[in-house]
């Protein structure tokens, strides 16, 4: 087996003939690096079944053995890397083997805990020794799950309750009336530039946290400002992956894709999962910059390609009868000047079961929350409200239909204020307006 002798030292054609001997396949594509991980490997299993042989016993944890925990990225050849930083690629990454992921059906964006051992001379990369869960739960739970593509998107039943008895979160309180959101909910918040979208966010994402701290929440932010990544992983208690502007677009492809897989592992196994992603429209530039190009192309010069895996992205969102469910708030850019902004948002439009519209002109007028009242909604908004809230729900819009000028919104916001929970505030519209 060539003991003693470093492999980095030998040429690719020598790795080969060291990996044919040991029974290695399907190698003309590998790397070096990818052969080497594979004849250590195939080594350390021919040696653990020697040993089994001769003294046969229960496998012990290793001395300098270490716990980890990444998120697993599989590649095309079998085998997979846990990915320790932002689900990027890096020198800290741990190197699992396709033994390992066809033994506990392992999948990209599954979040693995096990024990690994630090990496040696020949070593790239620390090898994972054993698996301890998988997403939280224990390996038998992996094993059973059914793929995320088979199971049974139904429409949301479930309220996610913004009002967490903070008078000033005007902006999750209104929400949570005008434009419910359920568990599986697929909504989009049409945002001008500088209309208060990522406050909104935030007040979504710490209400969230603060009334359903079971629900895993990840926030996407693509193509952002490194400032504004640092404010909002200050600001609320949930996961932050981000792709900055000053990234690759292949940056920012990747990273959307491992949230989306992560994500789709959690629902796999009954959980919830909510996504808010800034934004859609970034995301979509990114992957018409990094598509083939197929020589079609729409207004503004966006590729019809490039919209297909953002699609897929924003249609993952879904409730699911079997349990667990996979809620994506995404914001879309408009009004920014821009041709190729205007037609991703047409695309996206009407793909969605809840918008937010944003009014760039009650920002202008300092007043916040700036949501259009009249254009935001759900579909089927009355499987998630109380009849109080729905008598509420519509006295609003029929009051702002009759004198839709900001007088009649700043009132509303006004009792919002005055009250310190949304049933109160419910029961003050109607008691006010209710007979008109």
């Amino acid at each position: 087996m060539q003991d003693g002798v470093k492999l980095e030292r030998k040429t690719k054609d020598e790795l080969k003939q060291i990996a044919q001997g040991l029974g290695i396949e399907k190698i003309s594509t590998l790397k070096k690096d990818e052969i080497i991980a594979l004849i250590r490997e195939k080594r350390e299993q021919i040696a653990n079944e020697e040993k089994q042989k001769v003294q046969p016993k229960k496998r012990e944890r290793p001395a300098d053995a270490v716990e980890v925990k990444g998120v697993l990225d599989v590649m095309t050849d079998g085998f997979g890397f846990l990915r320790m930083e932002n689900y990027m690629s890096g020198k800290n990454d741990i190197y699992v083997s396709p033994t390992q992921i066809r033994r506990f059906n392992l999948k990209t964006g599954d979040e693995i805990v096990g024990d690994c051992r630090p990496s040696q001379d020949e070593d790239k990369f620390s090898p994972l020794l054993f698996v301890k869960t998988i997403n939280g739960d224990p390996l038998e739970i992996a094993l059973k799950r059914r793929p995320f593509e088979r199971l049974t998107p139904i429409y949301p039943k479930e309220k996610i309750s913004l009002d967490t008895g903070d008078r000033t979160r005007t902006a999750s309180r209104l929400i949570d009336l005008i434009a419910p959101i359920g568990k599986g909910q697929r909504g989009m918040i049409v945002a001008p530039p500088k209309a208060g979208k990522t406050t909104i966010l935030k007040q979504i994402a710490q209400s969230i946290s603060e009334n359903y701290p079971d629900i895993k929440l990840i926030v996407l932010l693509i193509d952002e400002r490194p400032e504004e990544v640092t404010d909002i992983k200050r600001s609320i208690d949930g996961e932050v992956i981000y792709s900055t502007f000053d990234q690759m677009p292949e940056n920012h492809c990747k990273v959307a894709e491992m949230v989306l897989e992560r994500a789709s592992r959690l629902v796999e196994q009954k959980k919830d999962v909510v996504i808010l992603l800034d934004s859609i429209t970034r995301l979509a530039r990114a992957y018409n910059l990094t598509v083939q190009p197929t020589g079609r192309t729409l207004s503004g010069g966006l590729d019809p390609d490039a919209l297909y895996k953002p699609k897929k992205f924003f249609g993952a969102a879904r409730n699911i009868e079997e349990g667990g469910s996979l809620t994506i708030l995404a914001t879309a850019l408009v009004e920014t000047g821009s041709r190729m902004d205007d037609v991703i948002f047409e695309e996206f439009k009407g793909t969605g079961n809840m918008e937010l519209k944003l009014d760039r002109n009650l920002q202008e007028k300092r007043i916040f929350p700036a949501i259009d009242i009249l254009k935001s909604g759900t579909r089927r908004e009355e499987d998630l409200l109380n009849e109080r809230e729905k008598e509420a729900c519509w006295i609003i819009r029929r009051e702002l239909g009759r004198n839709s000028n900001t007088e009649t919104i700043v009132s509303f916001l006004q009792y919002m204020r005055s009250t310190s929970s949304n049933k109160d505030f419910v029961e003050l519209i109607i008691n006010n307006y209710g007979r008109k």
